[in-house]
């Protein structure tokens, strides 16, 4: 079938419809979560575009040392080729019309494959990813031998939330580098796909409390908890905090809150050290009192998910509620702030 054929796809036996489509990185995660929704066993493949003159640490290295964040990535997901197939094509095709009206997004690719070529041709454009300074993202399928400095998340693609190639992932992960200490308490709110939470406990905090409102989520992370062997430190709930269980799912996804459990009902009550905080900016300036309560005197904020446009917004919700702006962010459009709790003052003097 030619890539632009539009002629409708019909059912056949035996085989399997290939879509895929090109986006900028910063609409990765979205369409992603698109095509998971539809594609077998929500399987997505990600193919990043490494910059011309990006090389390895070393000859063979199947990863760039840079991305260019304004280089596409490829995104593919696969349809058996049944009664539905054009159904969903035509509904995906509809979606990512939408999504472009916000986002540079290209023309969905498709193709027929046969059954026995399906199941393994989408590993071939996923490779082990870098992020941060020391932190790789390497899939199940392929191995990796480490440098005693580096940290390895195993997270395969195919989960609706959490890449790693988004932006906001990417700036988190680089403060939570920097930010993570022995023995801290940590609080992931959206988790996701878990992959912060996971990689906290990877840089050896004691304890990681992941919650998420979406089913979907939740299910992702316990499965990457359990598949990175961290399931003593990280404790993934369906859960919200404060007055974001009355609030709908920033991706999309609505439960319940009779469903959602806050972080006091969980085995790891607040106060935290460190609350990472990857959502939208209206979430975080809802949640701004509520975040404030759960850190630690000498806590530590990381939120993101921010476009420049309101990052003077989560700023000044954040200050209204006592914390004090230690650090600013960007990546392409993206913000990440880090924030901590004013110093007290006791005669005049900051403390």
């Amino acid at each position: 079938m030619d890539p632009m054929d539009t002629t409708p796809v019909s059912a056949s036996p035996n085989a399997w419809l290939e879509l895929s489509v090109a986006v900028d990185q910063e609409a990765a995660e979205s369409v992603s979560e698109l095509l998971a929704q539809y594609g077998y066993q929500g399987g997505v493949a990600m193919e990043a575009t490494p910059r011309p003159d990006a090389r390895g640490d070393e000859p063979g290295m199947p990863y760039p040392l840079e991305r260019d964040p304004t280089y596409p990535v490829t995104l593919r997901t696969y349809l058996p080729l049944d009664a539905h197939v054009e159904e969903q094509r035509q509904r995906i095709e509809q979606a990512l019309w939408h999504l472009g009206q916000m986002r540079p997004i290209g023309t969905l690719q498709t193709q027929i494959i046969a059954e026995q070529d399906w199941a393994h041709s989408w590993k071939q454009f996923y490779s082990v990813q870098r992020i941060g300074t020391r932190t790789l993202v390497v899939p199940s399928w392929l191995t990796h031998t480490p440098a005693p400095d580096e940290v390895v998340l195993h997270l395969d693609p195919g989960m609706a939330f959490g890449t790693g190639l988004h932006p906001t992932t990417q700036l988190c992960i680089t403060l939570l580098e920097r930010y993570t200490s022995a023995g801290m308490r940590v609080l992931d709110l959206g988790t996701g796909s878990a992959i912060l939470a996971i990689a906290a406990a990877k840089y050896g905090v004691g304890a990681v409390l992941a919650l998420d409102n979406d089913t979907l989520a939740i299910q992702a992370a316990h499965a990457n908890i359990e598949h990175n062997g961290v399931q003593a430190q990280v404790q993934a709930a369906l859960g919200s905090l404060g007055a974001g269980v009355g609030l709908r799912h920033w991706q999309g996804g609505n439960v319940p809150s009779d469903q959602l459990v806050q972080p006091h009902e969980t085995r790891m009550p607040p106060p935290y050290d460190l609350v990472v905080a990857n959502i939208v900016a209206d979430i975080l300036i809802v949640l701004a009192p509520d975040l404030a309560d759960a850190l630690a005197p000498d806590g530590v904020l990381i939120t993101s998910g921010i476009i420049q446009q309101r990052s003077d917004e989560v700023a000044i919700a954040l200050a209204a509620v006592g914390l004090h702006l230690r650090e600013y962010h960007s990546a392409g459009e993206w913000v990440a702030l880090v924030h901590g709790r004013r110093a007290e003052r006791r005669g005049g003097q900051a403390c």
